[in-house]
């Protein structure tokens, strides 16, 4: 009798097409196109008080599906249920054994942390049980979710606006937005003053220095009349080289991706969402076809919070870095990294399928947004295994009337890893761009110049999508795979609006939050939500009961919503228009925020007798540089953006005609004090001044555009520039 063609059932076309490539005949791989099994939309669909009995139902809509797979895994031999490799997985591949009603001896459970050949191979020769510690601990946060969304949310419907809901991680993070908020509304930013030193030497040579304090003690000018004394006292006074310190300075690579800073990184570099980037990620894990080598997974799962790598990867790295750069270039043995306390380490670090395959090779293959990912995944991976960067610094510090300014240069000595990966901070060290002269302690300098500048503090910056996933990771908040979704959801529900790359609460979002901490404080606790991530781990462990999990958490929802019900009796929580600065440009009201089947805008608050309505404006830092006022992110008919004067209106009506392709920054020109600007673009731009009247002006034609812009001075909005004007 011939054997009987084995069943395995994945997730998507693609992965299946990539794994039945390396399982060859005797296999059929078909995909299940996502969940086959949950629970109703319609009600909430778990039996409380029998112990929290969830009654999952077939998806509406897949019964062909369904019925497609009943009838291939009942000729089937074995059924091997290879979906993602984490929790939802497991019960994705649980609810397919219990919808297909497939015997425990006839179902088997594969996983698959990257799709090569070796590692498909292996999975289905080494098959296990369904783990059903981790389908309890995702049932367990889907109940969960499932009672705050259902029990909650009717109750917003009543008391606030019908169409709302309520979510566990989701008002956590929502809490975390407008925290935030509330820290920049009660900042008071305090004045302090850079004060600088134009120095020569007789024997040719300049340099800048910049004030540090009262001999080797840091001191910092807090008031103009601080600055005046100290340049009372070493305008005439002669100035010494104090000290000059040289060394070098190690900088080493850091670990590569996990799923936070895989989003982080791909948010803050490449400007991609983070559920763009887990979408792009699965299409790279899942397989891309590549010329010569037919369907590939690219790189490893990318739901992941270990920073643990295989030993074949860290052997193959080695032997690529060593080949390619040279010895010198490895550091002599594997670098390994600590994971977190608290982390789930079943999987590895996310990095490439094979080393081997440089983005360069590939590109043709890829799309650009593929193509960009897996370049950033392939480079801090490979970045990871080599040797420190090397610099050269040099500290001088220079002394005047017993006060003492410094200046520091640091050079690149040996690029170590940064010849495959360079990193930078949002924030650029500052640092002398030129190097120092050749000083030696006691010489004498000449004065030629002070510049002062004064500054004040600013508030802490809003989140962004990036800076939110890493603040939700290090309170706990959620896992590496709720963090995309959950940022999504609250910006999807209007909780909070994304102006420009921040994240703001809106007014819907306070008042959703405010009513939480009235009435259901646990559910906007972030301790309490951090523990109860805790706990569902704990379930995963075989630890902790998940019934119990539950029935000690509802005990407490269920008291809060009692007396929620009878608090709320009776009131309604208004939500207050947001007042913009915008006025209305037929009756000249201050319009407000509304929010519509396409998103938010503005309004004129005199509906019905006006009916005047435009795009939301984003304000943008910085101020115009031609009469000092806000700088607004606009677009143009063709779809494109610039940024213009905020008076800058119709014909009629403009009182300024600044507009510009080019983003501005919150960076002031340190000889004029007015923005500066930056190329449009993907990665770091050089900020530049573009006051014609300052020394410090970059000209046009020396800003590095592809082709030339159009004239500064644009004509009215309404007669935005053309696309073929644009920089490209």
């Amino acid at each position: 009798m011939a054997k009987k063609t084995d069943l395995v059932i994945v997730e998507s076309p693609a992965k299946a097409k990539t794994i039945e490539k390396y399982l060859g005949s005797g296999y059929k791989v078909v995909a299940s196109m996502g969940h086959l099994r949950d629970l109703p939309k319609s009600k909430m669909g778990v039996d409380i008080e029998a112990g929290f009995v969830p009654n999952y139902i077939p998806v509406p809509g897949r019964e062909d599906v369904i019925e497609d797979l009943r009838k291939r895994s009942k000729s089937a031999g074995t059924v091997y249920l290879a979906t993602d490799p984490d929790r939802e997985g497991e019960a994705i591949s649980w609810h397919l054994k219990e919808l297909l009603e497939l015997p425990d001896s006839k179902a088997r459970r594969v996983t698959f942390n990257e799709i090569t050949k070796k590692v498909v191979q292996e999975g289905i020769a080494n098959p296990r049980d369904i783990d059903q510690d981790l389908v309890d601990a995702q049932q367990a946060r889907r109940i969960l979710d499932r009672i705050v969304g259902y029990k909650l949310s009717p109750l917003l419907w009543r008391k606030v606006r019908r169409g709302l809901s309520a979510g566990r991680v989701q008002s956590a993070a929502t809490r975390l937005v407008l925290d935030r908020e509330n820290e920049i509304r009660a900042f008071k930013p305090e004045e302090y003053w850079h004060l600088d030193a134009s120095l020569s030497r007789g024997k040719g040579g300049a340099m800048s220095v910049r004030y540090h304090g009262d001999g080797e003690k840091k001191r910092e000018l807090r008031s103009e009349s601080e600055v005046d004394e100290v340049c009372h006292d070493v305008e005439n006074a002669p100035w010494t080289v104090h000290s000059v310190k040289r060394g070098e300075r190690t900088r080493s690579p850091s670990p590569p991706f996990i799923t936070s800073t895989l989003q982080q990184e791909a948010s803050r570099r490449l400007n991609m969402p983070p559920r763009r980037t887990m979408s792009v990620a699965q299409q790279l894990y899942e397989g891309v076809d590549i010329e010569g080598r037919g369907t590939v997974g690219l790189i490893t799962y990318m739901r992941t919070d270990s920073l643990r790598l295989s030993d074949d990867a860290l052997s193959a790295a080695a032997d690529y870095i060593r080949g390619r750069y040279g010895d010198a270039y490895y550091p002599g043995k594997p670098r390994t990294f600590k994971t977190k306390a608290g982390a789930q380490d079943a999987h590895e670090a996310i990095r490439p399928s094979d080393v081997n395959l440089a983005p360069e090779m590939v590109k043709q293959d890829l799309t650009p947004e593929q193509y960009r990912l897996y370049r950033l995944i392939w480079g801090r991976f490979t970045a990871s295994q080599m040797s420190n960067a090397v610099y050269d610094n040099v500290s001088v510090d220079v002394e005047s009337a017993g006060h003492h300014f410094r200046a520091g240069y640091s050079e690149l000595k040996f690029p170590g890893y940064t010849a495959v990966y360079e990193e930078k901070s949002d924030e650029e060290e500052e640092i002398q761009k030129k190097p120092l002269p050749n000083l030696q302690e006691g010489e004498a300098l000449e004065l030629k110049k002070l510049s002062r500048e004064q500054r004040f503090t600013s508030p802490p910056a809003r989140y962004t999508e990036a800076t939110l996933i890493r603040a939700m990771e290090e309170k706990g908040i959620g896992r590496p795979s709720t963090y995309a979704p959950t940022i999504s959801n609250i910006t999807k529900r209007e909780y909070v609006a994304k102006e420009g790359k921040y994240l703001k609460p809106t007014s819907l979002g306070e008042v959703i939050t405010q009513l939480m901490e009235e009435h259901f404080p646990d559910i906007v606790d972030l301790k309490f939500t951090a523990r109860m991530e805790d706990e569902l781990d704990k379930v995963e462990e075989g630890k902790n009961d998940w019934v119990k999990l539950l029935d000690d958490f509802y005990q407490g929802f269920a008291q809060e919503m009692d007396t929620a019900e009878k608090a709320l009796e009776g009131k309604r929580y208004n939500v207050p228009d947001e007042v913009t600065d915008e006025i209305c440009e037929k009756c000249g009201r201050n319009m407000v925020v509304k929010s519509g089947r396409f998103g938010r805008f503005l309004a004129c608050p005199g509906y019905p007798e006006c009916d005047f309505t435009k795009p939301l404006v984003v304000e943008m830092p910085g101020k115009c540089p031609k009469c000092g006022s806000r700088i607004l992110k606009r677009t143009s008919k063709k779809g494109y953006t610039y940024y213009a004067c905020e008076k800058m209106r119709n014909k009629e009506d403009q009182e300024c005609d600044f507009m510009t392709w080019d983003v501005p920054v919150k960076d002031l020109c340190p000889e004029c004090g007015k923005s500066m600007f930056k190329l449009s673009g993907k990665g770091q731009r050089k900020p530049f001044c573009v006051n014609p009247e300052c020394p410090n002006f970059l000209p046009e034609e020396k800003r590095g555009y592809r082709k030339k812009t159009a004239a500064t001075a644009a004509p009215a909005e309404e007669n935005a520039p053309e696309a073929g004007e644009e920089k490209k």
